[in-house]
């Protein structure tokens, strides 16, 4: 295993010297448990945790590795490291984290594409699709539809579904497989390269541990037998981990994801819905909220079917996402200057008092 297998280049060589790095060995974060990290590297695996100066010196989350982060690690006894410092990220995709103010939740970093799996049964969504494009689209990562278990349904369906597909989503390729029969296949090991990262997106139960296993030829991820009520596959994958293939190309997996949030703070939306952004230009009034207003570019293409009404709907629903969450960022930003306003004014005070 080189370096390079894992998906090392001259951007990353050039980082390590410029930040001065070269003492340091290095490693891909392979997995995460708990702040303790698995990273790969050209010497073997090892189990790895932060040094005191980079742990406490992390001002949120994101400050901390995550699975794809390339690091510079010292090793002691046979398997174990220190982490160093994080590479810079080439890209990072993230949501909205479950349940946290204003905060994200990174999924992986360093992807070049995103695989988002559906599967034609019971869990094809449009809306869910335009959701993963539009995180995709925020990190700069080029997006790859794969619908899965078309086995289960038939022929005439499934034409339905890529209709559907073709209507809202435009210029993403589509790879229709099975992991029965491993239709589709052929198709999918050809868009491996080697040194290119991939990472696997998609609800629980859409068959991407089956998938990772076929495409690999091992039983690398667990999984289990259709529920009998649901027709789906249990969900067995806990945490994110990287995987390198023998045919080329490093693979991310992903525990099955049932929200996600968009934080969206470049242009993602923008991307994903080209069509309405485009059209909005058109609008009268510059800050038309595209709901309610005479004129407006927008429903004007919806009322004559030129926009597709549910892929309207879902951008409004994405946008007052992406609003909110901006909004929560910025609060809790004010709460932190304010608490540390108080902490330094508590200070000055009580320095005051001694004397």
């Amino acid at each position: 295993m080189t370096l390079e297998d894992l998906g090392y280049n001259t951007s990353l060589e050039n980082y390590r010297k410029e930040q001065k790095l070269n003492s340091f060995s290095v490693g891909r974060v392979i997995s995460e448990h708990k702040e303790r990290y698995v990273v790969k590297s050209d010497k073997g695996e090892y189990d790895s945790e932060l040094i005191g100066n980079l742990r406490f010196s992390a001002k949120s989350r994101s400050d901390f590795p995550a699975v794809g982060d390339w690091v510079a690690i010292s090793e002691y006894d046979e398997d174990k490291a220190l982490i160093h410092a994080i590479y810079f990220r080439k890209s990072k995709i993230e949501r909205q984290a479950v349940g946290k103010f204003g905060e994200k939740q990174i999924i992986a970093t360093n992807i070049d594409y995103g695989l988002i799996v559906q599967a034609v049964d019971r869990d094809f969504n449009v809306n869910r699709l335009e959701r993963y494009l539009t995180i995709c689209n925020s990190a700069n990562v080029k997006p790859l539809i794969l619908l899965s278990k078309i086995d289960l349904i038939d022929e005439s369906d499934l034409e339905n579904i890529l209709g559907k597909i073709s209507e809202r989503i435009k210029n993403v390729s589509i790879i229709t497989i099975s992991n029965q029969t491993q239709f589709g296949y052929k198709e999918i090991t050809a868009i491996f390269e080697k040194g290119k990262t991939y990472c696997l997106l998609g609800s629980s139960g859409v068959g991407k541990s089956t998938l990772i296993n076929n495409i690999s030829g091992k039983e690398l991820m667990k999984t289990n037998s259709l529920s009998l009520s649901s027709n789906k596959g249990r969900h067995v994958t806990s945490h994110r981990e990287l995987i390198v293939l023998e045919n080329g190309g490093i693979l991310i997996d992903n525990p099955g994801m049932r929200e996600v949030g968009i934080t969206d703070t470049s242009n993602g939306l923008e991307i994903t819905f080209n069509t309405i952004v485009k059209l909005s230009r058109n609008c009268r009034f510059k800050d038309c909220t595209h709901i309610h207003e005479d004129s407006c570019a927008i429903l004007e293409a919806v009322e004559n079917g030129e926009i597709d009404e549910a892929s309207y709907e879902n951008y409004l629903k994405m946008e007052r996402e992406k609003m909110f969450f901006e909004s929560s960022v910025a609060e809790k930003r004010k709460k932190d200057k304010d608490f540390g306003k108080m902490i330094k004014n508590f200070k000055k005070d009580r320095k005051r008092n001694k004397y």
